[in-house]
């Protein structure tokens, strides 16, 4: 039954494929997003424009915590990939269990550290006094249930390593209208303002991760979930924390360039801080959509290294590069020039409309070029290096953008200095991206030609 859901990334026609891998994985990812979209909805709708900025305010210091865990997950997913691109059934068997359990374990850690970190993280960014005290009530009801986000992260990344993107987006559908339903009944009905919907969304992360496991469970062969069979195998844990770690510290060094820009823009007032966060949250759904073709172009590209097929490998990333063209210029011009009726949906504040407007006349438009950095960053990890696409992310695009905060936007103190901030980043880290895939294409070509032809020697 299971079968029926799991794709040959190594031989057959390959636009059609990597449509239909994306396609879910898009929106899949764009579920995931609307539970914190209902979660800012419903509070900016009921609640008022502090508790908006709140639960914005947020998002940046989540995604720094909790990147570290999940940038294991794509170790998960690379492992996994390569050996079933292999044939190497037994070791598929293994990474499956170590990750699970990793899964796990993390979620745990992550309780306790996103529990003490919250209030002293956000007056490190500069929350304001009026925002602090619900913005730290929402972090830490989340962080109770960093478990089922690991949980599911984990076993959506190996369902995605033998093709399987539609099974997670089943599970998330139900888990979206189950988080609707929630924000609605705590927020509206028992006046439960942001521990609502932290509340909304911690339930319906643990219905989309208890889905996970039963599928897992229910698998054939090596990719089957024994729940008494969960260890750590050492040398598939040292292979994903090889390539989930990089992942992991370049995601959150992402996030804390991010939090960087989100205390710039805490400088500006309330008002400003809720429409930039109804505007990043539009902007998500845009980078989802990108992102899903970059994780794509992983899947594609680890397991087609693991079949030894090195011509097909540049034909994945030309076209999962040219599919990210397309939809980031599209999506991304087009939330845009729907821009304000699509933050109307967030607040009716005219005002802040206006100002998360700007922020998308900078970001929407030039949105594509972050889908050609991750593209590609992406393409490299694929090839098994996860060391050069973080440093070069690091290097470029943070590092730049928290160079840029602290003297640009120093010396002009306004919302557009900071705002260019990004696509500058973005182009220039892509460049070197570009460069360094060539370079590790090669070399990986050259190592799998050694192995080739030892016997023979």
């Amino acid at each position: 039954m299971a079968r029926q859901y799991e794709m040959n990334m190594t031989s057959g026609p390959l636009f059609g494929k990597i449509v239909t891998f994306a396609f879910p994985l898009m929106c899949s990812g764009v579920l995931q997003l609307l539970f914190n979209a209902a979660d800012i909805i419903v509070v900016g709708r009921y609640t008022g424009h502090t508790a908006l900025a709140a639960v914005g305010s947020t998002s940046a210091l989540i995604n720094l915590i909790v990147n570290l865990f999940v940038g294991l997950s794509v170790g998960a997913n690379v492992l996994i990939a390569r050996c079933c691109g292999a044939g190497q059934m037994e070791a598929v068997h293994k990474g499956v269990h170590t990750a699970m359990l990793t899964a796990v374990v993390g979620g745990v850690v992550l309780i306790f550290v996103g529990v003490a970190a919250s209030r002293p993280m956000l007056t490190l960014m500069g929350t304001p006094e009026d925002v602090i005290d619900q913005a730290t009530l929402y972090l830490r009801i989340y962080f109770v249930g960093a478990p089922s986000l690991l949980v599911y992260n984990f076993g959506a990344a190996i369902l995605r390593a033998v093709g399987d993107t539609r099974r997670p987006l089943y599970f998330l559908t139900l888990a979206g209208i189950i988080n609707v339903i929630l924000n609605l009944v705590f927020v509206i009905v028992f006046s439960l303002g942001v521990a609502g919907v932290a509340l909304a969304t911690i339930i319906s992360q643990t219905v989309s991760a208890y889905l996970i496991v039963v599928c897992l469970q229910h698998n054939a062969g090596a990719f089957r979930l024994v729940l008494r069979e969960l260890h750590i195998d050492p040398e598939q844990f040292r292979e994903i924390l090889r390539i989930g770690v990089p992942a992991g510290v370049q995601g959150m060094v992402f996030s804390l360039s991010n939090v960087l820009i989100q205390s710039s823009v805490n400088s500006f007032g309330s008002s400003v801080m809720a429409g930039n966060t109804a505007a990043s949250n539009i902007e998500g759904f845009v980078y989802t959509c990108m992102n899903a073709v970059s994780q794509t172009s992983m899947s594609f590209v680890s397991q087609n290294v693991g079949a030894r097929s090195f011509q097909r490998v540049d034909q994945v990333v030309l076209r999962c590069m040219m599919l990210e063209a397309a939809v980031g210029i599209t999506l991304g011009g087009s939330a845009y020039l729907l821009g304000h009726w699509l933050l109307a949906i967030y607040t009716p504040d005219a005002q802040v409309i206006t100002y998360g407007l700007y922020r998308m006349s900078v970001v929407c438009t030039t949105y594509f070029l972050c889908g050609f950095m991750d593209c590609l960053a992406c393409s490299v990890r694929g090839l098994g290096s996860s060391v050069v696409p973080m440093v070069v992310s690091i290097l470029g695009a943070c590092g730049l953008r928290i160079v840029w905060v602290m003297t640009l936007f120093q010396w002009e103190h306004t919302q557009l200095c900071l705002y260019i901030s990004y696509p500058v980043s973005w182009a220039l880290t892509a460049c070197v991206h570009l460069i360094c895939y060539f370079i590790m294409r090669k070399k990986v070509q050259a190592a799998n030609s050694e192995v080739t032809a030892a016997p023979a020697t």
